[in-house]
């Protein structure tokens, strides 16, 4: 039997609501001396993959991405531009697309430790390619990358992934439960 991939009305509209969430939580944001803001960004990224799967959640984040380049204010702090996307911080928002797609199919698992590992091994990717990318455009050394662009990030990068994990499969059960979501 083959699969619509057509989204449906009620599919633009959760990645609408989606993306502004990704949004407004990007403004939750502590500046670092190197550059790269601790957002909130890391946690509702994930979280559109949970509540939304993978594809969805995917489009939401590439929405927000697109928003942004395109110079509306959704960034950390409100910045927009395609030059953030080029920027010392491009490489973790690009990385973005790859969390959720992650999260979201660490939820199809139906599976608490699936969706920590899969979880985790977003974060950890959204630090190698943050950090790749900042090494080439800020010319740092490896090591000056690591202290700036992941050392201090650590503690909240796992309370952002227990959050994500716990709050998103309850979030995603009410939302199922409420029919405001379908049942994967």
């Amino acid at each position: 039997m083959k699969q619509n991939n057509r989204l449906s009305t009620q599919d633009i509209t959760q990645i609408g609501l989606m993306t502004a969430a990704i949004a407004v939580l990007a403004q939750i944001s502590i500046p670092m001396p190197a550059g790269v803001p601790m957002t909130m960004q890391t946690f509702a990224v994930p979280l559109a993959g949970i509540l939304l799967g993978a594809r969805k959640g995917t489009f939401a984040v590439l929405a927000y991405l697109l928003l942004g380049a395109a110079g509306v204010p959704v960034y950390a702090g409100f910045a927009a531009g395609v030059g953030k996307l080029f920027g010392i911080t491009g490489g973790f928002l690009l990385s973005f697309p790859i969390m959720s797609w992650l999260a979201g199919k660490g939820e199809e698992k139906k599976s608490m430790p699936w969706l920590i590992a899969s979880l985790v091994l977003g974060a950890v990717l959204n630090y190698i390619i943050g950090m790749c990318w900042f090494v080439f455009v800020a010319e740092s050394s490896f090591a000056a990358a690591f202290t700036a662009c992941v050392l201090p990030f650590i503690p909240t990068a796992i309370i952002k992934v227990l959050m994500a994990a716990f709050l998103g499969k309850e979030l995603r059960s009410a939302l199922v439960k409420a029919q405001v979501l379908t049942a994967a």
